[in-house]
């Protein structure tokens, strides 16, 4: 098996704002995997909260190199295991590494991944598109350039009500909010009131990452359902969440790719909570993986290739929520030419 790295740097369509930090450009890494004649392909961005580089990924992946080319038939629990090994303290790149090779694998079986997974798509939900923060007239004209029927809205400023308020007035769209961390309990309990008369669906880690005691009065006083992002990173984090979210966003690069989302996935259902699987602006690559765990979830997130000035592959398509199927086995994706 050969393994090709390839990096970008995706530009966006707008400054994207959430409440700690605003980029322009998002620096991705492209793995591809080849073998028997078949390429599978996988993504992972560079993020500064969790301090990672597309370089960093990239160096951790050619020191493995030798492993990589020594695979052969291994199933994707089996080779995730063995990789894990060798990048347990590099979630992201393991990421890549393990969407490439799932890709791969079902390519190999001639096989769309959710058909290798024995997964029914007939009750996919559809995906929201996010509006990061901006002036309130910003974001109104970005939400009526593309008019969508569930918004995921950014917050954690100090006119949150004023601005879904605002927003409200221009749509009937179903909203979810994200405050990325940016609130405190009593601004959460006080805002999730307000904010359920203004049709929001749940929201999205309102508190600090470790704040587990501010998580579990949220989870017994909040008027709205509480969703974990920052809360719920690799494996062990969804049983901490247990009675403390209703649920649980899981990200492909956190985790480390497909196969432990899976688990995850699978033991937030077993405690009871809701599902979902969430992006990181990143390009059709990453976003045609999560597609294929849709017939898991509750709720998904997977419009980051829809904030792309330029996307760099063809896969999924989305249309008013709803998400398409490549043609193709695997995940679907083929990458365009530079």
């Amino acid at each position: 098996m050969k393994l090709i790295i390839r990096t970008y740097d995706l530009k966006l369509k707008h400054p994207f704002t959430i409440s700690r930090e605003t980029h322009t450009i998002q620096p991705s890494l492209i793995v591809e995997l080849q073998s028997e004649g078949h390429s599978g392909f996988g993504e992972a961005t560079s993020n500064p909260y969790y301090k990672i580089t597309v370089d960093s990924m990239q160096q951790n992946l050619e020191r493995i190199i030798p492993f990589i080319e020594s695979v052969t038939n291994e199933t994707p629990e089996e080779f995730w295991l063995k990789a894990h090994s060798f990048l347990q303290h590099d979630m992201f790149a393991l990421c890549a590494l393990d969407i490439a090779y799932n890709d791969l694998y079902a390519r190999k079986q001639g096989k769309k991944l959710y058909e290798l997974w024995d997964y029914s798509i007939e009750r996919n939900p559809m995906t929201d598109y996010t509006i990061g923060i901006d002036t309130i007239e910003k974001m109104v004209s970005k939400m009526k350039e593309l008019p969508w029927p569930i918004y995921k809205i950014k917050l954690g400023t100090h006119e949150d009500i004023a601005i879904v308020t605002e927003l409200r007035k221009h749509t009937n769209a179903i909203f979810r909010i994200d405050a990325n961390c940016g609130w405190s309990v009593s601004e959460a309990l006080n805002n999730a009131i307000e904010l359920k008369k203004l049709g929001v669906e749940f929201l999205e880690q309102p508190l600090k990452a470790d704040n587990w005691e501010g998580h579990k009065q949220l989870f017994e006083n909040s008027a709205l359902p509480i969703i974990a992002d920052e809360s719920c990173i690799v494996e062990e984090d969804v049983a901490k969440c247990h009675n403390h979210f209703h649920g649980v966003n899981v990200k492909l690069v956190k985790c480390g790719g497909l196969t432990p989302a899976r688990r995850m996935i699978a033991q937030a259902k077993k405690l009871g909570m809701k599902t979902m699987v969430g992006c990181m602006t990143e390009s059709t690559v990453g976003i045609s993986a999560i597609a294929h765990l849709l017939p898991e979830l509750d709720f998904v997130d997977m419009d980051g290739g829809l904030l792309l000035a330029e996307d760099i592959a063809t896969g999924i398509t989305l249309n008013d929520g709803v998400i398409q199927y490549s043609e193709l086995n695997g995940t679907g994706v083929t990458l365009i030419s530079k």
